[in-house]
Formats: C-alpha cells, sequence, structure tokens
C-alpha cells in the first residue's frame, strides 16, 4: 500500500501565502479574545437536530467578523462558513475560504476548556495555508504550504513513531452518536496498548497529531470547516492524511485518517477491520 503521494500540490504565489497567513493569524487572535471572555458565561444555545450540536451568538458573531475581514482582504474570495454556508461560486473558485468560528461548541457553552477557531485558504489540491487557535492554551497553530508548520511562531516537526503502544488515538462522534465500528476501534486500539480519546473537537484532535501529543485521529465523518485549517498543520508537520481506503488525500471525502507516518498502516488496520466488522 502506497501511503504517501508523488502528487505535487499546486505552487502558490508567496505574496498570498503570506498574505493570506497574516490576515488569519490576525483573525485567529480576534477569535481567541472573544472566546476566552465568554465561554460558559451566560451563552446562549440554540438547538439543532442533535442536542449537542449547537450554535451560539458567538459562532454567529465570529463568522460575520471573518466574513467582513476576508471580503475586504480578499475581493472575489468566496467564504464557507459552518453557520452562514457558502458563498455564491465557492464550488468553482480557485480559491476559497473555510471557517468554523468555534469547533467544539457544547465544550464552549458548558465552560469545558476544549474548542477552536478554525480557518483555512483552500484550493483543488487542499489547503493552502490554515490556522487553529486554542484559545484555552494561549497558542495560535498556523501553517502555509510548503513553508512548515508553526506553534505562537515555533516551528512544529513531528517526530515520528513506530509503535502505537503508550500512544493516545483521538476520534469524534457523529452528530448522531458512535460511528459504526467504533466500540471495535477502541477495543482493537486497547489491544495495542494506546487509548482513544473523544475530546469534542476535530480541529485541537488533529491538531494533536501535528503536534506529537496524539499518534493518529480518526474521523469517521467531518465537515471541510471542521478540518481544513488543522490539516494544513498536520500536513506541514509531517503527518499522513488518508481516506478510509488508504487513499492519501489532502481532505478525503470518504472519512479521514491523519497519522505519524509510522504508525499510519497500524492504526488504518483497526479503522478498516472494525468498519469491515461493524
Amino acid at each position: 500500500m502506497t501511503l504517501l503521494s508523488s502528487r505535487p500540490p499546486r505552487p502558490v504565489e508567496p505574496g498570498l501565502l503570506s498574505r493570506a497567513l497574516e490576515v488569519a493569524g490576525r483573525l485567529a487572535n480576534d477569535a481567541t479574545d472573544v472566546i476566552t471572555a465568554t465561554a460558559g458565561r451566560g451563552a446562549r444555545p440554540g438547538g439543532k437536530d442533535s442536542p449537542f450540536d449547537w450554535v451560539t451568538d458567538t459562532d454567529r458573531t465570529l463568522e460575520r467578523h471573518t466574513r467582513r475581514v476576508l471580503t475586504a482582504e480578499f475581493p472575489g474570495m468566496p467564504v464557507v462558513g459552518q453557520e452562514f454556508g457558502a458563498d455564491t461560486g465557492s464550488e468553482q473558485a480557485e480559491y476559497r475560504w473555510v471557517v468554523d468560528p468555534v469547533d467544539g461548541t457544547a465544550n464552549y457553552v458548558a465552560g469545558v476548556p476544549w474548542c477552536a477557531y478554525s480557518l483555512a485558504l483552500v484550493d483543488a489540491s487542499g489547503p493552502v495555508v490554515g490556522v487553529v487557535a486554542d484559545p484555552y492554551r494561549g497558542q495560535i497553530y498556523a501553517a502555509a504550504r510548503g513553508r512548515g508548520a508553526r506553534a505562537n511562531g515555533v516551528q512544529v516537526s513531528l517526530t515520528d513513531r513506530f509503535s502505537t503502544a503508550g500512544s493516545i488515538v483521538c476520534t469524534e462522534l457523529t452528530r448522531i452518536g458512535p460511528w459504526p465500528g467504533m466500540g471495535g476501534f477502541i477495543e482493537r486500539a486497547a489491544l495495542a496498548h494506546a487509548g482513544v480519546r473523544v475530546l469534542g473537537s476535530a480541529a485541537l484532535a488533529i491538531a494533536q497529531v501535528a503536534l506529537g501529543h496524539a499518534a493518529a485521529a480518526v474521523l469517521h465523518s467531518y465537515h471541510e470547516w471542521d478540518v481544513a485549517g488543522a490539516v494544513a498543520l498536520a500536513i506541514e508537520a509531517g503527518a499522513v492524511v488518508l481516506d478510509r481506503h488508504g487513499e492519501d488525500a489532502a481532505l478525503p471525502v470518504d472519512g479521514l485518517l491523519v497519522a505519524a507516518p509510522g504508525v499510519s498502516e497500524e492504526v488504518l488496520s483497526w479503522w478498516q477491520e472494525t468498519a469491515t466488522t461493524a
């Protein structure tokens, strides 16, 4: 099985990379200020289909602010957001911005210190620029294609692993609960002496792989805005990104595995075996 792609990503004009990084970083700092000032303090959730799929005034305010700034700084470049959908022409555009103003809203509402702001510039090859704000830890994670990944300006480079024993593997629930085979996946990880964690933010789950805190993250399903910023970070840090069939793609259409290269095949096998059983 070939895990790493030989297809080079599209080159991006250096000036666009620099400007996108600067603006995205500024928006991430704005979001950090808002989230830390308001989390768990009288937020009013509006229920969706799931009791844990909430929208707050903060989600809407941050997305509106993000859209205003991006429209002014990058006119004609569409924005796709969790709360207000996709601008006209986003599917055909050369570049599009993708934003999740609060990833982990249930945690935010409860005051649990695990949520994120995620923003990415995406083209046909995947994320071009990505930022993830981790407000409770005072961290801004940022990456740009070919320029590496950084945490508060300090270079992040993944140290590879060759065993999952003693490691953490992250996953997330679906909108309606555990994904098919999730229980078996957790058991399979336990047999390998790895622990599975479900913490409530897809963006931060992937970021933990890029930062070397977790060996892998598996998402049965996801929205682009949940993960695009963190996937940019993971790719630039040296992680492998695969779909459930082991095919590489920056933003797979069929599930998502982000892993240290040395353990990617092992974790992929757990996922495939338990999904088949389920």
